[in-house]
């Protein structure tokens, strides 16, 4: 399998898309992206994610367990600035290189800038800060960076406006603002499930191709019980490894790329980044992830570990 060696056109991710599991082709491609992540990345990366809060969100996204259509988590909670203080401290550890922090969009957006100032006290110089939050405009971009952000997590989701209540156009603007404030952009495909069409992965990883991707990531989509994308399949560990494979050859970033959530046999296609899960889980209908379908610090470590990957600590 010929993959050259620079960044890939829709016509040949396309191609790579196609390519049989099961086929020596498959085995080549993920053999490829290997070599781009041991020739680039040097290092592995353990992130950590704390869901703030858990309510029934206007975004109501078909594959959510907090959409307001049809909100199945266990309880209803908005964490403040010091229980969120309180969360970081029992997550965190000096393995974490990047700390985020999600919230749906019932978040109230003073409240959060809080929240980013006072864990951003609290945290090593060294060690960066996400946002995984809602829509916001070049003034809140703005604001979350001089409150101590150093980065927002943001994405035009696949079938967004048809499987979301969010317009594509406003999440598009959103990652405008992270781009012109300075914060570092971290991208994904997501989430990939069997309705999605290879053309439409094929876009979406042109998107992040566009916009120079450094932190990239493909997911899938989890159908679980109580959503409306329950019944609707998932994609098989082959196939999110070809997924990602095919995503590092054309996005080709140059910090780090993940599969989420954590699925070993992705750790053949390169995977030098994985997420430890803490609070609320939007595919997780346990208030507390960290118990049951999120990964630790620890077992993010061990995989890595498994795969070839050092994690310094900071």
């Amino acid at each position: 399998m010929l993959i050259a060696d620079e960044k890939l056109g829709r016509e040949e991710i396309l191609r790579l898309l196609q390519t049989d599991v099961y086929s020596e082709e498959y085995e080549h491609l993920l053999a490829a992206s290997r070599e781009y992540a041991r020739r680039t990345f040097g290092r592995g990366y353990v992130f950590c994610q704390i869901g703030l809060d858990s309510a029934p969100c206007p975004g109501n996204c078909a594959f959510c367990l907090m959409a307001k259509d049809h909100f199945v988590v266990e309880k209803r909670f908005t964490r403040s600035a010091e229980e969120a203080v309180a969360e970081v401290k029992k997550a965190f550890t000096p393995a974490v290189s990047d700390l985020f922090l999600m919230t749906t969009e019932c978040y109230d957006r003073a409240a959060f800038l809080q929240v980013v100032e006072r864990v951003r006290g609290m945290l090593p110089k060294q060690t960066r800060l996400v946002v995984n939050t809602g829509d916001f405009d070049l003034t809140y971009a703005k604001k979350l960076r001089e409150s101590g952000a150093t980065g927002a997590y943001h994405i035009v989701r696949l079938r967004e406006g048809k499987d979301t209540d969010i317009p594509p156009q406003r999440r598009e603007k959103t990652l405008q603002a992270i781009a012109e404030s300075g914060l570092d952009l971290y991208y994904c495909v997501e989430p990939i499930g069997k309705e999605h069409t290879y053309e439409e992965i094929a876009d979406e990883i042109l998107r992040a191709q566009r916009l120079q991707v450094k932190y990239m990531a493909v997911m899938r989509r989890v159908g679980v019980r109580g959503t409306r994308k329950e019944n609707a399949g998932e994609i098989s560990p082959r196939e999110i490894a070809k997924i990602a494979a095919v995503s590092m050859l054309a996005v080709r970033p140059a910090i780090s790329m993940n599969v989420h959530e954590v699925e070993p046999v992705a750790m053949a296609a390169g995977i030098n980044q994985l997420y430890a899960e803490y609070g609320v889980n939007p595919r997780d209908c346990a208030a507390e992830t960290s118990k049951n379908r999120g990964y630790s610090v620890q077992g993010c470590l061990e995989l890595l570990a498994e795969n070839g990957w050092e994690v310094p600590c900071v």
